[in-house]
């Protein structure tokens, strides 16, 4: 009777003695084809990866700074315990410190606060595009509406004019991503804060004085 040589990969029975060097052979053939595509994609990702890790070296984006230089504030009114009205105007700086890397800024909103509280309604401000090492100047115009406050907000502020100082911040909020050549990132939050002393008493109105540096904290 003819002997059955197996040619596939699942081999179940005992081969004779006389085969036991090619079962070998046929067996190592099946482990090598199965290892092939593994050994390929194990390839594929450390390039893909030590690609992305060039470009992040090259580009690496960093994050944008925003300064606070003039300060106006037209009206502040706090003759209610429980409300706060004004119009203040801000110039802010925003640099984009990047080399190779421009900053689109979507869905920024802007709004001013006092211990903790916002005084004005958010501002929305227009889509932004920034190229690299450039600096871009803003003066939104915020509040211009009655905005509910608690008791201590509205007495601080009171308290503050009399002295003549008063410590506000200026908050953005919004969405960024970055873009170097034709890559671009995924949408990340974007948190400014903007603390700053202003010598300001009550009734004034006009170009207020910014006491200090005022620096802002941008998280991303």
């Amino acid at each position: 009777m003819a002997e059955e040589e197996h040619t596939g990969c699942n081999m179940t029975e005992t081969s004779p003695p006389r085969e036991h060097h090619k079962h070998i052979t046929m067996t190592e053939h099946c482990h090598s084809r199965r290892r092939t595509p593994l050994i390929s994609l194990t390839i594929f990702l450390l390039l893909a990866g030590v690609t992305v890790l060039i470009v992040w070296l090259i580009y690496r984006p960093h994050r944008p700074h925003f300064t606070v230089v003039g300060a106006a504030i037209y009206d502040l009114n706090t003759s209610s315990p429980v409300v706060v009205s004004t119009t203040m105007q801000f110039t802010i700086l925003v640099h984009n410190p990047n080399d190779r890397v421009s900053i689109y800024y979507d869905r920024l909103t802007a709004f001013v606060s006092y211990k903790n509280q916002a005084i004005t309604p958010p501002l929305s401000l227009p889509p932004l595009v920034q190229g690299h090492r450039s600096t871009v100047s803003m003066s939104p115009m915020l509040g211009g509406a009655v905005v509910p406050v608690a008791p201590h907000v509205a007495n601080g502020l009171v308290t503050d004019e009399a002295y003549g100082v008063v410590g506000l911040r200026l908050v953005f909020l919004g969405r960024l991503r970055w873009k170097g050549g034709a890559i671009k990132t995924r949408r990340y939050g974007l948190y400014v804060r903007c603390d700053m002393i202003l010598g300001l008493k009550k009734g004034f109105a006009g170009q207020a004085p910014l006491l200090g540096a005022p620096g802002c904290s941008v998280d991303v």
